[in-house]
């Protein structure tokens, strides 16, 4: 399949979303700078409740991303991105539940994977 262009896509916005989304979970830095520490001095406010709500609950990205091409992706290679990244929090809430502290979540070791996963589908996405 041949990537479509940007502005051949139905929800452009949407995807500048999950990107802002992709860029918080691929810096550690950031992570904790905004989410634990709340020190980002260019972000009101931002958590890992927020990313998990868009790729859960306020979209099917988290069951079914590829019903998301021509929506969002570009590609059906952006849409398996995206679900390595869900496959890297799946493994996290299966191990630790999904009431763990931003922080909490920041210093388990499968959280690498989380920040991989994320660094690889920005780089599919941009």
């Amino acid at each position: 399949m041949e990537k479509l262009e940007l502005s051949e896509l139905k929800f452009p916005a949407m995807r500048d979303e999950l990107i802002s989304y992709l860029m918080g979970l691929s810096s550690a830095e950031y992570q904790n700078n905004a989410w634990v520490a709340r020190e980002d001095p260019d972000l009101a406010y931002d958590e890992f409740n927020y990313v998990v709500h868009f790729l859960y609950d306020d979209t099917d990205l988290a069951t079914d991303a590829n019903s998301w091409v021509g929506l969002i992706f570009r590609a059906e290679s952006e849409a398996l991105a995206i679900s390595e990244v869900v496959r890297s929090l799946d493994v996290i809430f299966e191990k630790y539940g999904t009431a763990l502290s931003d922080a909490e979540y920041l210093t388990k070791p499968e959280w690498a994977y989380v920040i991989e996963s994320s660094k690889n589908a920005l780089l599919e996405l941009s």
